[in-house]
């Protein structure tokens, strides 16, 4: 399994203010392993999230904000939300390799699952067990999950996914453009529902 090319970054580097993003058309481009994206397509605004499963301000943001994000604006039709992978280590690597061999009606319950069970899994080394005992939760059997991880088309893709939001001006996670404009590190519900409303009536 080769996931050194998912490299390092920071985790929640910093909250910043909103700035337009200079690449909003190219932003909005599928990835090369397709959206995994909730809400309406034709939603008046669009959200993506950049998202590594060992990051503690990526867990906190899915366990106090995003519940009400979706709530909100996502189950409503106000909000087209995209969740995008930027794997942030080797073990967020692996994180992320499973959840994309899930069916698409796990991705999400699989990404919150991760987030929300970290203690049970991250650590320096790929503990492959631990890692699937959460994978298990969406169905997967254990030889899918070991032929997951070598999966090399997946690895480069999401390889592909944290290389383009580089491009983008992502540093660290989360990273969220709401409509193109930018938000990292620990938002608040708040400051998410300033940059939607203007846009979503």
């Amino acid at each position: 399994m080769c996931l050194a090319a998912f490299g390092l970054a920071a985790c929640g580097a910093g909250g910043s203010a909103p700035e337009a993003a200079l690449l909003k058309d190219q932003l909005l481009e599928p990835g090369p392993l397709g959206e995994r994206e909730y809400g309406n397509r034709n939603a008046p605004v669009t959200i993506i999230e950049y998202v590594s499963l060992t990051c503690p301000y990526c867990r906190a943001y899915h366990a106090k904000v995003f519940p009400r994000v979706k709530r909100t604006y996502v189950d409503t039709g106000r909000v087209r939300y995209i969740i995008r992978e930027f794997a942030i280590g080797q073990t967020a690597g692996a994180a992320a390799i499973v959840t994309r061999c899930a069916p698409k009606s796990q991705y999400l319950p699989l990404i919150e699952a991760y987030l929300s069970r970290q203690r049970e899994w991250v650590s320096q080394d790929v503990r492959k067990d631990a890692l699937y005992k959460i994978a298990k939760t969406s169905g997967m059997s254990r030889a899918q999950f070991d032929k997951c991880l070598s999966n090399q088309s997946i690895i480069d893709g999401l390889t592909e996914v944290k290389q383009r939001g580089r491009k983008f001006g992502v540093v660290g996670t989360p990273t969220f453009f709401i409509n193109g404009q930018k938000l990292q590190g620990e938002v608040t519900f708040e400051q998410i529902k300033a940059l939607i409303e203007p846009q979503a009536s």
